[in-house]
């Protein structure tokens, strides 16, 4: 069942040469939306997920750009031997890769567990 409903076009012409032609084809809004978007518990998940995605986002544009900026200002560290044949250069960018899971491990940790917990106190808090 969709939660989108279309208004139907009247028949006046008027508001299609003002509006233009399929103007009044618009949806119109859903209260059943607008009471889910309105909800504390709703609006507190937004901004928490928000907020640690973007928290996240950071951590790892840090650590990759300061990768990055290494490639491009100091080429020497990075050629720098460790462990034998390796480079540190080589470990570094292993560490990007797999900081990258681990954030991605986080985050699904935190989903998994704080989100999926809002998440069903919403739906409950909306059954009622």
């Amino acid at each position: 069942m969709s939660s989108i409903q279309t208004v139907r076009p009247s028949a006046t012409s008027d508001a299609r040469t003002l509006h233009g032609a399929g103007a009044l084809d618009m949806p119109e809004p859903d209260q059943r939306l607008d009471r889910i978007a309105e909800h504390p518990i709703f609006k507190t998940l937004v901004h928490e997920r928000t907020r640690f995605g973007w928290i996240l986002t950071g951590l790892m544009l840090v650590v990759y750009f300061g990768f990055i900026g290494l490639i491009a200002f100091d080429k020497a560290l990075l050629a720098t031997k460790v462990g034998g044949t390796a480079s540190l250069g080589f470990y570094m960018g292993m560490f990007v890769i797999v900081f990258a899971f681990i954030l991605t491990g986080i985050y699904v940790a935190r989903a998994n567990t704080r989100y999926d917990r809002l998440s069903a106190e919403l739906i409950r808090s909306l059954a009622k």
